[in-house]
């Protein structure tokens, strides 16, 4: 069995009906910790060790936040700055991370339609995460494909609620070691076929 470790980071968490529908789905599961980082640095005064230690004691780790400009909230972008450091995430002797899996669970107002070449932002959504991509393979990480939950503003609550449903059955999944993904034809863990039985 895998454990997870959720590192949710959204500065208006308050105002997100759509994270706030994902979150309640999964933030109490057995064999994840859900780690609001908002909650807990609202001063970005980050707990370095205390951070190392959650990350090594868990298999999987999935970074859940809204797309904000392209990339991710402010906090979790110092968190991957201070945290993951040369020597201890990646370097000669930097193998702390070696062989876990990343994940990124996304939000986004705008529509998949609109991350695309011909959409308002001209580039698909793997397009913009490559850094975290690269972080992820210079870490020594597995990296999987984001799981998304695109056109919030406009998508109805019971729409949301499926996301969630399809969110907390992925967790399962990454518990029990049996997610399956052709990474090569697969853009969004959403469409994988064990999400959609």
């Amino acid at each position: 069995m895998k454990n997870i470790l959720v590192l949710f980071s959204h500065p208006k968490f308050e105002k997100s009906r759509a994270n706030a529908i994902l979150v309640d789905k999964v933030k109490n599961r057995k064999g994840v910790t859900f780690h609001d980082l908002y909650e807990c640095y609202p001063d970005f005064n980050i707990d370095v060790d205390a951070e190392r230690t959650l990350m090594e004691a868990h298999d999987i780790i999935i970074f859940h936040y809204p797309f904000y400009w392209y990339s991710c909230p402010p906090l979790m972008k110092q968190w991957i700055d201070m945290v993951l450091e040369f020597g201890w995430a990646y370097g000669p002797s930097g193998n702390a991370l070696l062989d876990k899996k990343w994940i990124n669970v996304i939000t986004t107002g705008g529509s998949k339609a609109m991350y695309c070449e011909n959409g308002t932002n001209c580039y698909a959504i793997n397009d913009f995460l490559r850094p975290f991509q690269q972080t992820a393979n210079l870490c020594g990480m597995g990296y999987l494909p984001p799981f998304a939950v695109m056109g919030t503003h406009k998508i109805e609550d019971e729409t949301l609620h499926a996301y969630a449903d399809q969110y907390d059955k992925l967790l399962d999944l990454l518990i029990q070691d049996l997610v399956v993904v052709d990474i090569g034809s697969t853009s969004f863990l959403n469409d994988i076929a064990q999400l959609n039985t």
